[in-house]
């Protein structure tokens, strides 16, 4: 099951570089770790640290139809490096055994967020399903969205697929550690260790003179030595242990994979069911969708909800929508309640012949490109600031090369960019004639600042 060392870096090695309990190693090392199933299997892994931040996203009003802002918090837990290690090693592992009982199962095209497809993203997945609509004619497409999927996963489901994927019985005893440390898992607030160590939490590698550690001697690879973890922070009361019998956390390497296995048999029974009806089903992380014949789309959410409380998971019920498509003046159109409404998937609209970007994803793109040149001008006014106090010449543009690369076509990885990418995939002429006014948008804020 365990490979020997190899000279190349394999693909669960990757550097970290954030302050955690333990500091960063090399690969030789890392290989001496996770290589042996013995070291693994006595591992004492280092709680996470978790921290929160608030996230102000773009909603709409389903009866007023307008735009509202809506605060959410977002829980972060990231593992120590040594655990980062071997939680990747043993999710390159498992991904391997996953990989055939999906080909075994005939889940490789239903199953489809955290892996590896050819190369495809949410933009393929979502114009593979809006391609299927158009091909089937009058259906139904029945979109489910889990709440707090990680958060509820319960162990002894997990354990069982776990061991299912491997073949065996039991989990042998390196792999039983890796799935106790993530469901006995421990955590502590970065925010309150930051402050026990004096550790700045916007740079936490100056020391507490306001000097880089590169610049001095003993400087900063890991927050506090061994000893100051046992007694400083266990001390501080800092840990906190979940003690329930459900619950992963997200910031692990493996954590990903392991929402795909718990739902190994679940997927299995929905992609037979869907097929014994004519349908179809897909799932990325916790969105599920159905497209079956309308004819059927009740039943099947009497039976989706039978099958989602042997999970342990509940269903929000909020986000289900539920689309019929049927042709309406010889043209295919997406209904609800017999009022024409879009089906939303993975970002995007589809009424049953045109695809669209959702206005909030819009309306959220010229927030941040305006509040990103505002910030750019308020940055060179600082430096002209101190260019006149020595006498320098004063910037008298923006820098426009960074703004275009962050907010227009330009850049590689950004919101226009995306969006053409996506009207190119799927051959959309609306999403490109959303796209259009952005551009102008741009340029008259930057003339604007």
């Amino acid at each position: 099951m365990n490979n020997s060392p190899i000279s190349e870096v394999p693909l669960w090695f990757k550097k970290r570089s954030y302050l955690h309990f333990d500091r960063p190693i090399l690969l030789d090392k890392a290989n001496n770790i996770v290589l042996n199933p013995k070291t693994v299997s006595q591992h004492a892994f280092y709680p996470f640290i978790s921290y929160s931040f608030n996230v102000t996203k773009l909603s709409r009003d389903k009866i007023t139809n307008k735009l509202y802002r809506k605060e959410k918090v977002r829980d972060v837990a990231y593992s120590s490096h040594i655990d980062s290690h071997i939680y990747a090693y043993y999710a390159d592992i498992l991904s391997a055994h996953y990989e055939d009982k999906l080909q075994e199962k005939g889940l490789h095209d239903s199953v489809l967020a955290f892996r590896k497809i050819n190369k495809k993203n949410n933009i393929h997945f979502a114009n593979d399903v809006f391609n299927y609509i158009k091909d089937k004619g009058e259906c139904s497409a029945i979109a489910l969205d889990f709440s707090s999927f990680f958060d509820t996963l319960d162990h002894g489901i997990l354990k069982r697929e776990w061991s299912n994927i491997l073949g065996l019985k039991e989990l042998p005893s390196d792999h039983y550690n890796v799935f106790r440390s993530l469901t006995k898992f421990s955590k502590v607030d970065r925010d309150k260790v930051f402050e026990l160590f004096n550790i700045s939490p916007h740079n936490p590698k100056l020391n507490g003179n306001g000097k880089h550690q590169s610049q001095i001697k003993n400087k900063r690879l890991k927050i506090c030595e061994p000893h100051e973890f046992r007694t400083d922070i266990r001390k501080a009361g800092l840990i906190s242990s979940n003690k329930d019998n459900y619950g992963i956390p997200q910031g692990s390497p493996i954590s990903a994979l392991l929402s795909n296995i718990y739902m190994l048999s679940f997927d299995e029974k929905m992609k037979d069911y869907a097929n014994s009806i004519n349908g179809t089903y897909f799932r990325y992380c916790d969105d599920m969708l159905f497209v079956v014949p309308t004819s059927e789309r009740d039943k099947v959410l009497v039976n989706v909800t039978t099958e989602i409380s042997k999970l342990y998971v509940t269903i929000n019920e909020s986000k289900t929508e539920i689309r019929d498509f049927r042709y309406h003046s010889d043209k295919l159109s997406s209904f609800e309640d017999n009022k024409q409404k879009p089906l939303q998937y993975l970002g995007f609209l589809f009424d049953g012949s045109s695809i669209f970007l959702r206005s909030a994803s819009l309306s959220r793109y010229s927030e941040k490109m305006k509040g990103g040149i505002k910030l750019a001008k308020n940055t060179m006014d600082k430096e002209n600031r101190i260019r006149k106090s020595k006498g320098e010449p004063l910037q008298t543009e923006l820098y426009k090369r960074k703004l275009h690369r962050l907010y227009t076509h330009r850049g590689q990885r950004n919101f226009l960019s995306y969006g053409y990418r996506a009207a190119k995939i799927m051959d959309s002429k609306s999403i490109k004639k959303q796209l259009k006014p952005l551009l102008k948008r741009f340029e008259e804020q930057i003339v604007k600042e």
